[in-house]
């Protein structure tokens, strides 16, 4: 059957077969399917939905697709995954927490989506770093430092990388079955023996029912040999104090070397660490995982192990030391109308004003501007005024910044009285 016959039956609301679902997944990597065709794919797919045969066979197309990477290090093989959300950094913390605890970690990324960065987007603001090493340069990574946190090879899941960046272009994000194979085709190339999921929910999240989106990428991964858990975790506020390439990348070395720690953020990382390095055995008990995380982020080995990866990918080889990242010209704080307490967060356009000052995409050929953002962001719960501002704009221009602060006046909302707080691990 023609791809323009198979796109028309899902248009129609029609189940596709394994073997529809392979074809197209072949069009897709070898470039028979042209963009438009694939937009119009995703589309359908969007719209229609996916049962839960054709997210498998969508998934395991996608992941045969390339090659699937082995292993032999004698060592648990592990990996974590995060559904986006805006000053998301826990990838950057968490790698080398489990490679000083005695996992490897082989962390496929990705690049920004909607109104939230990408993992490798922040760290291509390390000067010389190199975000897309070939296979082998992964392979050996891994073995020196511990973990290696890359995007994806052309062999790996091709047909995902494709099809990752027609979504963001085509508005056609947010939907589980889709969601579910992008992740998981990826996660089974790494050939992983256990994988960790952070599935968002709140204004910050990209779909609606993060419970669904859990349990479906747990039955599926656990479904196709993986061991898998998933923690919700609650995305109604920034996770941490920035939002913003370079800025995330130097509070993540500030969080592994103990200058600062911010508590939310702090949670999650714990909880994720906990959560895998107990289901991946190297720990008999949540308590001693969760001991054993604390003493390798407070003993150093978890900052040594980011600054080896660094070094092991081309950036500097004291970039723990000392951060050299690029700044933004213009800094310009964002006072609240009123002083009060913050109550409320638009996460989701809190995303998009990163977006504006040019920290995302907002098309896939977009370039990005790795030093602008948002630092000291208010959590939900503190008290603001005219001396603790909601957040510091970082900018390329007057212009710029000005647009940020109305826009980030906008998406907060502040009270007279301190709001109920919020669980981070849901």
């Amino acid at each position: 059957m023609l791809a323009s016959e198979v796109i028309r039956r899902k248009r129609d609301g029609h189940a596709l077969s394994a073997e529809q679902i392979a074809t197209l997944v072949a069009g897709i990597t070898e470039g028979a399917l042209s963009d438009a065709q694939v937009g119009a794919l995703a589309m359908a797919l969007f719209l229609n939905g996916l049962n839960r045969t054709e997210t498998v066979a969508l998934t395991t197309a996608m992941c045969d697709s390339g090659r699937r990477l082995q292993w032999h290090l004698g060592k648990p093989v592990v990996d974590k995954h995060s559904t986006g959300g805006v000053g998301d950094k826990v990838s950057l913390i968490l790698a080398p927490i489990l490679a000083a605890c005695g996992a490897a970690v082989p962390m496929i990324s990705g690049r920004g989506l909607g109104h939230t960065g990408g993992t490798l987007d922040k760290l291509d603001s390390i000067p010389g770093y190199v975000t897309t090493p070939a296979t082998d340069a992964i392979r050996r990574v891994v073995r020196e430092a511990g973990c290696a946190i890359v995007g994806q090879t052309a062999d790996l899941a091709p047909a995902d990388r494709r099809l990752y960046a027609i979504r963001d272009a085509t508005g056609t994000v947010e939907s589980i079955p889709l969601i579910v194979a992008s992740i998981l085709s990826k996660k089974l190339a790494e050939g992983l023996d256990t994988l960790v999921l952070d599935v968002k929910s709140g204004s910050g999240a990209f779909v609606a029912d993060a419970r669904a989106l859990a349990d479906e990428l747990v039955e599926v991964a656990t479904g196709a040999g993986v061991d898998t858990v998933a923690l919700v975790t609650d995305m109604n506020e920034v996770l941490g104090t920035t939002a913003g390439n370079a800025l995330e990348v130097r509070e993540s070395v500030d969080h592994l070397t103990g200058a600062v720690r911010e508590p939310r953020l702090h949670e999650v990382t714990l909880a994720l660490a906990t959560a895998v390095l107990t289901k991946a055995r190297l720990y008999r008990s949540e308590d001693a995982a969760r001991i054993a995380v604390e003493r390798v982020l407070d003993n150093g080995k978890a900052a040594e192990r980011f600054g080896r990866m660094v070094a092991a990918l081309g950036g500097p080889v004291d970039f723990v030391e000392r951060p050299r990242l690029p700044s933004a010209p213009v800094t310009r704080p964002v006072v609240p109308a009123r002083p009060g307490y913050v109550e409320h967060m638009d996460v989701r356009a809190v995303g998009l004003v990163v977006t504006g000052l040019g920290g995302n995409r907002g098309r896939e050929d977009d370039v990005i501007d790795h030093a602008v953002g948002l630092s000291a962001v208010a959590p939900i719960g503190a008290e603001v005024g005219p001396d603790r501002p909601l957040a510091i704009v970082h900018a390329r221009s007057n212009g710029s910044a000005g647009a940020a602060v109305a826009a980030l006046r906008a998406a907060i909302t502040v009270g007279p009285e301190p709001p109920t707080l919020r669980p981070v691990i849901l």
